[in-house]
This record gives C-alpha cells, structure tokens and sequence, in this order.
C-alpha cells in the first residue's frame, strides 16, 4: 500500500468516527437541562415571546389548527439533520445567548489566534524540558541527577493544573514582596490576568514598519501567556519526561545497540543515530495527543487567567446553553483531533521506518 493509500483509507475511517462523535454531541446536548430560548428572554417573559424565538431558534414550527395559530415541536430527527447538514458543510450557525446574532465564525476567529497562541507555548515549554529532562534521566540511570530529575517531574505532573494555576498567580501578583522584583513590570511592563494582544500577527509588516513596536507587541505576548503556558503544560512535561527516560533505557539496553557498540561506534553517535530516534517513537502517540488535552485544560487555566481563547468560550457557551455554539466548538475539537490522529500516524512511519502500510 502506498503512503496516499494509506492516508485516504485513515481519512475515509475518519468519517464515520466523526459523525458518531458528533452524534453524541447532539443528544448530550438536546438532552441536557438547558432550555435557550428562555436563556435568551429571561424567566419573566410571556409565552408569545417564547414561541417566537423557538421559532427563530428551530426548536419549534408554527400550525395552523382550524384556523388558530398553535405551536409543536419540531421532531428530534429533523433537528438532528438540520445539526448535521449545517456541520458538514461548514455552517457553523450563529450563537443564541452569548452574542446572538454573531456568527460561530466571527466568534471563533477573534478566540482562537489565543488559545493557539496559549498550545504553542505550553507544547514548546514541554517538548524542551520534559523530553531533554527524560533522556537526559534515562542516559543517567540510579544516579543523583537522574533522582532528582524523575522526583520532579512525578510531583510536577501530580499538581492539577487548577491548583497550579491558583498558586502561580499569587506568587506572580506578590513577587515583588517574595523576589524582590515586580512580574508585571519585568522586562516590558504588563498585567497577569488578560489575552494578549496579538496584533503584529495580523499586520506582519509591522516588523519591517516599526520593528521596535513589533519586537514590543511579540515579547509583551509571551510574557502575558507564559504564566498559562507553563501551567497548561506541567502535566505534558512531567508525561514526556517519565516515558522518554523509561523508552531511553529500553533502547539503550537494546541488541542493535550492544552491536554498534562491538562494532567500535563511537558513544555519540550511538546516543544520536540509535538512541533518541527510537526513543522518539512511543513519545509520538503522547505529544500528538496531549494537543487535544491542552485545548481542554485550557478551560480552567482560560478562566483562572481570564484568558478568552476558545476553551472559556466553550465553557461560558456550555453554562448558558448556547447550543449552536456548543456544537460547533465540539466539531472543531473533534475534527483536530482527528487530523492529529492521521498525522501521528504519518509520523510513526519517517521516524521508524520498519512502520509500513499493511492492510
């Protein structure tokens, strides 16, 4: 089988997944508590102004009886394949209560430059710590560092990011009393708790135009989302340190390598031809796949920061039942990590090439 084959037979797979899990999203979400259209008017409201927007909503459709205006629900089925049709063809609706009248695009444009703002650093911050830490452990064994690398990272993955997050912004809010030094104003001056201002992303000019105020704009966004990035990422960086260090000490015990070592290789090249790439391959299921897990830690470290990446979108559009809104951040979520998925798939077969395309 060949490599395109093999990536349409994992598209084509991708489908029906897809829609089962999106299947799941509707009934969880029709068949929850929340009631809309009484989100969007109110509790005091009279009954025409409800039927009126569940019309508007599609919940409910108007009848005429013996020439008298009445009201019925519209069947769940047809609800289900409105739900779907608009999905699949990328009609993403608007939101009911949190911003009606605005599209789910418009609203997950302005939230989403900051949370993949928010992923890229806490994936960086645990690919350079975590996984140099676990090798450098796992090329160290039963030695001090090697205990003291493991002890840190066992108890750095064992904190809830909730509890993290709490804990970091009061040290960083008091670290002028603690260090000796102002977080806020280090560096350039800004505030703990907001979203970065990602301007000079829609204006890349900028860093020819006014390079100083670029250079400005990009280091106040790092500062403003290191605090989230680095919680976001603690438990990402204490997993890739534990199964690096236990998938370096598996390869380093392996025969392939005990053979380059009879052969007269030299110990680097051992480290770096055989070592780290085969050590690679168990980490590559846990770094494609934490991507989706950081957009749902994300909710809580969103909120603790008052972040407004799409992770306090969905929260607030959950609580308020804005349903449209619901479904199409679960859709995202869903449909990222698929393409994940299939690229994790991709990757397993350049890093190790014994990987093939079997049927």
């Amino acid at each position: 089988m060949s490599r395109w084959r093999y990536f349409g037979r994992r598209v084509a797979l991708s489908i029906p997944i897809l829609l089962f899990a999106m299947s799941m999203v509707f009934l969880i979400t029709r068949a929850g508590p929340a009631d809309p259209v009484r989100s969007i008017i109110g509790p005091t409201s009279g009954a025409g102004d409800y039927h009126r927007i569940a019309v508007r909503l599609g919940i409910e459709r108007q009848v005429m009886v013996n020439g008298e205006v009445r009201y019925v629900d519209v069947p769940l089925w047809q609800q289900y394949l409105d739900f779907m049709t608009q999905l699949l063809t990328f009609d993403l609706g608007e939101s009911w209560v949190l911003s009606p009248a605005t599209s789910v695009i418009e609203l997950v444009a302005v939230r989403a430059p900051r949370t993949i703002w928010l992923g890229f650093w806490s994936v960086l911050i645990a690919l350079f710590v975590g996984i140099p830490l676990g090798f450098y452990a796992g090329l160290n064994p039963n030695t001090r560092s090697d205990y003291l690398a493991s002890f840190g990272g066992i108890v750095w993955r064992a904190m809830p990011n909730f509890w993290l997050a709490v804990i970091l912004l009061q040290v960083l809010s008091n670290s002028q009393k603690l260090f000796g030094f102002s977080w806020q104003d280090l560096g350039v001056e800004t505030t703990i708790v907001r979203a970065p201002d990602l301007a000079f992303f829609a204006d890349p000019t900028m860093f020819v135009t006014a390079p100083a105020a670029a250079l400005t704009g990009l280091f106040a966004a790092i500062k403003v989302v290191f605090p989230a990035a680095l919680v976001l990422g603690s438990s990402s960086m204490g997993n890739e340190m534990r199964i690096g260090r236990t998938a370096v000490l598996e390869t380093i015990n392996s025969n392939y390598v005990e053979t380059a070592r009879a052969k007269g290789l030299s110990e680097r090249a051992i480290v770096w031809k055989h070592v780290f790439r085969n050590a690679l391959i168990p980490l590559v299921p846990i770094i494609t796949g934490e991507a989706f897990l950081l957009i749902g830690g994300s909710i809580i470290v969103e909120s603790v920061f008052s972040y407004n990446g799409l992770g306090q979108l969905f929260f607030s559009a959950a609580l308020a039942g804005d349903l449209p809104l619901v479904g199409a951040l679960s859709f995202i979520f869903i449909l990222l990590t698929l393409v994940l998925n299939i690229i994790q798939d991709l990757l397993y077969t350049i890093i190790d090439p014994r990987v093939g395309y079997e049927e």
